[in-house]
């Protein structure tokens, strides 16, 4: 596993996304969460990752008790070195309002201060800097320790900072090789400035690991396009070329996805994962590197899919 060092967090470069437990979208049913989630913590801190990542909206709420017993079973870890962050929703971004929210995800995470808390989403009639007002008690009294932002633009993102008057030192956003965009002005800025974007859909919901054989998943994702055989062709060029770099090193398709993002400075991804197996195989993502002839191709071919405005 490899690692990044920021605003005193040490942060694997592959995390362990949890919006699928508890979380009845999915598909992935009752045992999933009681057997399996529990056993992917467990997991996921044997093979030195360390952060986990989750949200009130998860489940919801069920992630965050299902990670809080699994890390309170955990021998002989426990959560050391362990970064857990989670996420609210600005609905009514006042400061009652959120530290409300807050003490809701420290009670059913069972922690006293909160690694790292996201706002979740833009209010799209607060502006961030408002709603990094009604934060900044929360770090002033330490019940979080450090904040950050999710599915924010880079304006967005500076706007937070002038509210929180402290750097906002991460942002989460839908980032792979089928939404490339933060390549080009969140991770350039994150690196200059010493932040953090952190990668979730690094492998598009599993778009990008599929194969034509593959059935198509259940849950939400059954009713997207993307994952029926008819779905969006211009993917073929991108799927190829997965195929063949991952030949090439004797890897899957979706760990030369999770390399490509890796490939970037200042960037952790956190895929989700159904199984051990898949767990294992995320986390061995990591440890691969990509010639830079291969990352160039992989930019190109993601690039190419994005429709340019005229």
């Amino acid at each position: 596993m490899r690692y990044l060092d920021i605003d005193g967090m040490r942060v694997s470069r592959i995390g362990l996304g949890a919006w699928q437990f508890g979380s009845r979208e999915w598909g992935y049913g009752d045992a999933y969460a009681r057997e399996t989630a529990p056993a992917l913590v467990h997991r996921a801190r044997e093979l030195g990752i360390t952060m986990i990542d989750t949200a009130e909206a998860y489940g919801p709420a069920r992630s965050e008790r299902i990670i809080r017993d699994a890390l309170a079973s955990a021998q002989p870890a426990g959560r050391d070195g362990l970064v857990v962050a989670t996420k609210f929703m600005p609905i009514a971004p006042a400061g009652p309002v959120v530290a409300w929210q807050a003490r809701g995800s420290l009670r059913r995470l069972g922690v006293e201060a909160l690694d790292l808390y996201y706002v979740h989403w833009p209010n799209p009639f607060v502006s961030p800097r408002r709603v990094m007002q009604s934060v900044r008690p929360l770090v002033e009294s330490g019940r979080v320790r450090r904040v950050g932002v999710s599915n924010h633009s880079l304006a967005a993102w500076q706007s937070a900072e002038r509210g929180l008057r402290s750097p906002v030192i991460a942002n989460q956003v839908r980032f792979s090789l089928e939404s490339p965009g933060p390549a080009r002005d969140l991770v350039p800025w994150a690196a200059a400035n010493g932040r953090l974007v952190v990668a979730y859909s690094p492998l598009a919901q599993g778009l990008l690991a599929r194969d034509d054989a593959d059935p198509v998943p259940r849950g939400f994702r059954a009713r997207d396009p993307r994952f029926r055989a008819a779905g969006d062709g211009r993917l073929r060029p991108l799927q190829d070329a997965l195929h063949e770099v991952a030949a090439a090193h004797r890897a899957t398709p979706a760990q030369v996805a999770l390399a490509w993002l890796l490939s970037h400075p200042a960037t952790v991804a956190i895929p989700g994962a159904r199984t051990l197996e898949q767990l294992e195989e995320n986390a061995a993502a990591a440890d691969l590197d990509l010639a830079p002839e291969e990352v160039a191709r992989l930019s190109d071919l993601a690039e190419a899919r994005v429709p340019r405005r005229p």
